[in-house]
């Protein structure tokens, strides 16, 4: 369900712009330039799985706050784990997303994204930005994004596809790898996918 749409996520947020902006804003700045480059990008369209993946850290990663989503996809798990723990749970779990992101970057083709109005007050420092996402053929897909500010700037926390969270979506998978193993079980599993997945590119 997922992986089609994950590509219009890391083109919106690969945001540049200053933290100052309204994160609508930012996301509107960027959205442009990184479409561009992966609609134009002959080595990205054939599927270079090196320079797909070098676009997501360098323009992508750092605005994403991966401990937040680590702790929503474990749920009250979170609060069992150990400092240790948590910073390797945190680390292959960013680096799935991230080869699972890189994948998805090579289907982009022809989508479109309309941002909705950002009802956001002054004050808030955590916010909703809602786009549509329209697609030759198929029905729009809503995808919103939560987003929160912090000290640097906006980061992004989680995603709502079609009102499914992206991070959560996890969470049923994590329970089970921790029952059956704990903790580190589940760091070993997260583990052991990344290397199937690094096998693989």
């Amino acid at each position: 369900m997922f992986k089609p749409l994950l590509c219009v996520l890391l083109s919106v947020f690969a945001i540049q712009a200053m933290a100052q902006e309204a994160p609508d804003v930012l996301a509107r700045t960027v959205m442009s330039e990184v479409l561009e480059i992966v609609k134009t990008d002959k080595a990205i369209q054939a599927g270079d799985q090196k320079k797909i993946f070098e676009l997501v850290e360098t323009k992508v990663v750092k605005h994403f706050d991966f401990t937040h989503m680590t702790a929503l996809a474990m749920g009250r798990e979170w609060r069992n784990a150990s400092a240790e723990q948590k910073t390797a749970l945190t680390a292959e779990f960013q680096t799935l997303l991230v080869r699972s992101y890189s994948n998805a970057l090579a289907q982009y083709k022809n989508q479109t994204i309309d941002f909705k109005p950002l009802r956001m007050k002054p004050e808030e420092t955590d916010v909703i930005v809602r786009t549509e996402i329209k697609q030759p053929g198929a029905k729009p897909v809503a995808i919103d994004y939560d987003m929160e500010k912090k000290t640097e700037g906006w980061k992004v926390y989680d995603v709502m596809v079609a009102g499914v969270s992206l991070v959560t979506n996890y969470r049923e998978t994590f329970a089970q790898e921790i029952k059956a193993g704990g903790v580190d079980g589940l760091i070993k599993s997260l583990r052991e996918k990344n290397k199937q997945l690094e096998a693989k590119k």
